[in-house]
């Protein structure tokens, strides 16, 4: 077992998916990914997923990036637009059914799954540090939205870890690079629109920023864990 080496810098957590998330200081991570992350998200009659884009599983609605979701000891809460909900409150079905001009619903995940291609984020802050000097965007970590930041020296170098990574007591595994779109540009999170950001990527990184990873071993994540490679 040898050192990467790079440590967490951050846990981040999405509860209802393309809404803002949390940070943590610790997490749990089971088969799926970090305990709590994206199990809920706005849908619609068709279960189409609210989102930054179209797709067979998502749909165009940026409305969404205006509520916050976090977790709390009486449960998950929603904000945004000037009200505080808890999950399950039809008010707050009935605020996003108007705001987004179509009858929409807090759900947890059923059928269509709220993952993408793998089940956790993962992103180093060189690559961020590169993307801030060389693409002149403000490479901010909460535009790519991922589950984990680590501190890292060489921009891209999560894109070469193979085989197997232990990161506090889970070890994860390598899926592959992350493919950007729209939402890398879009106001969220208490964050201005960019603009510029995914036109960069495409230019100069094929639109590819930060890795998804698999979970091998479910563990306890904390920040200020070690990364470390088991070959």
């Amino acid at each position: 077992m040898t050192a990467v080496p790079c440590v967490v810098r951050e846990i981040r957590r999405y509860p209802v998916k393309s809404m803002a998330g949390e940070s943590l200081a610790t997490v749990e991570i089971d088969a799926r990914g970090l305990v709590g992350d994206r199990w809920y998200a706005v849908v619609d009659g068709d279960a189409k997923l609210a989102s930054g884009k179209h797709s067979s599983r998502f749909r165009r609605r940026d409305a969404v990036f205006d509520f916050a979701s976090r977790t709390t000891d009486a449960g998950l809460r929603v904000t945004g637009h000037g009200g505080d909900w808890s999950v399950g409150d039809p008010e707050l079905d009935r605020t996003l059914t108007e705001i987004m001009g179509d009858p929409v619903q807090v759900l947890a995940e059923a059928d269509t799954p709220h993952q993408d291609a793998g089940e956790v984020s993962l992103i180093g802050t060189a690559s961020l540090d590169w993307c801030r000097e060389h693409l002149g965007v403000d490479a901010d970590r909460r535009r790519i939205r991922p589950n984990l930041v680590v501190d890292t020296s060489e921009p891209f170098i999560e894109e070469t870890w193979s085989g197997m990574l232990l990161v506090g007591g889970a070890r994860l595994s390598f899926v592959r690079r992350i493919e950007r779109c729209r939402m890398v540009d879009i106001a969220q999170e208490g964050l201005p629109r960019e603009g510029t950001w995914l036109k960069a990527l495409a230019e100069r990184r094929e639109m590819r920023l930060g890795v998804y990873l698999g979970v091998a071993e479910p563990g306890t994540l904390r920040v200020g864990d070690d990364v470390r490679s088991l070959g």
